[in-house]
């Protein structure tokens, strides 16, 4: 692992070698990446990618360590872990989480969190190039009961122009202002239907997108470590509660 690689100046940084392992649970699929820098350039080594609603925890650790063989490096060759925080489902960016962690603990590999939406721009932007200058790319994902996960970006996915936010579909339509919007994700069409209503140019896009670890990698790039640890981005509180005055029985001897 390069020494000192978080004293360097900023053009120097961008330039140094790199190795980055990356990997995403957040929503329906399971991704792994391990890409390189090269005097500036990112290489992808090599990634897997697979579509599923259940399974994350089973089949992520797995999948790294696939990925990692085919690419012929050991953790001892991989500078920088990376790992979207969230949003997603409770569990799948759990696991993602406690996995970059625990690797982070183990190894003594600083770790970079990106949000899922801002690693979907990244895959959208490289799809569909950049928005015009008047447009905006939101990235919407189906949250259920009428709401989706947003967050708007410009031709950058790394400089976003709102945080990650969990709105109404109707607020979702109207976050911005009133300038045309390319909409992502899977609630693309519903809130692409609700700008329209509300008199908004809106074109939905890419409605099967989810993160992929290629693009987490590459953004993880320009990327500096902070100095606490990275935790989850849920934006909603869990739907399982405990009951309220209800006592946990206990098997009697």
């Amino acid at each position: 692992m390069p020494i000192g690689l978080e004293n360097l100046t900023d053009a120097a940084y961008r330039l140094a070698a790199m190795n980055v392992l990356a990997f995403d649970t957040c929503f329906d699929g399971c991704s792994v990446c391990v890409a390189q820098r090269r005097d500036g350039a990112v290489v992808e080594l090599t990634s897997a990618f697979e579509r599923f609603e259940m399974g994350h925890a089973e089949r992520l650790v797995p999948m790294i360590d696939e990925v990692m063989r085919r690419a012929g490096v050991a953790f001892e060759d991989i500078d920088r872990l990376a790992v979207t925080v969230g949003p997603g489902t409770f569990t799948g960016t759990r696991i993602g989480v406690a996995a970059a962690r625990g690797l982070a603990l183990a190894t003594g590999i600083a770790v970079v969190g990106v949000s899922s939406l801002a690693v979907m721009a990244e895959v959208a932007l490289r799809e569909l190039g950049p928005p015009a200058e008047d447009e905006t790319l939101a990235i919407a994902v189906d949250a259920r009961r009428g709401e989706a996960y947003v967050q708007l970006f410009g031709a950058n996915a790394t400089h976003a122009k709102t945080p990650p936010q969990l709105m109404r579909i109707e607020d979702a339509a109207r976050l911005g202002g009133d300038g045309p919007l390319i909409v992502a994700g899977s609630a693309a069409g519903a809130v692409a239907a609700a700008a329209a209503s509300a008199g908004r140019s809106a074109t939905p896009r890419l409605p099967d997108l989810l993160p992929e670890a290629a693009a987490l990698a590459r953004m993880a790039m320009e990327l500096v470590p902070g100095e606490a640890p990275i935790v989850p981005l849920y934006l909603r509180p869990p739907d399982a509660k405990p009951q309220d005055g209800k006592a946990i029985s206990r098997a009697q001897p």
